[in-house]
């Protein structure tokens, strides 16, 4: 996943309205009438939503017969949650290392490897 993807995907899933839908996706495919009638927002506000997912990649539409249901793109929460769990690692790691700084014992190069 390029940069500009990522921020494409961040961006999309800035919007709460956008990480409930993604969040009701994930429970299986859905119209876009599906996913509106929860909300005070008309059909064409939610298909907007969905338009901002569609082009984050996160989710993807298709036609059967006479519905247009909208699936969720796990692959790509997955390589949402990579980026997140390595920036996490690594903070974690830095942690570490200062706290065992600061308790006088610096880790050994064995500990600071993933």
């Amino acid at each position: 996943m390029n940069d500009d993807t990522l921020s494409r995907a961040f961006a999309a899933l800035a919007d709460p309205t956008r990480r409930d839908l993604v969040s009701r996706l994930t429970l299986g495919d859905a119209t876009v009438g599906e996913l509106a009638a929860p909300y005070d927002m008309s059909l064409q506000a939610v298909s907007k939503h969905l338009t901002v997912l569609e082009s984050a990649g996160l989710v993807t539409r298709r036609r059967d017969a006479q519905r247009r249901p909208v699936h969720l793109d796990a692959e790509v929460l997955g390589e949402l949650t990579h980026w997140i769990d390595r920036h996490r690692r690594a903070a974690e790691q830095r942690l570490s290392r200062l706290d065992a700084l600061l308790q006088g014992s610096a880790p050994t190069a064995s500990e600071e490897k993933p």
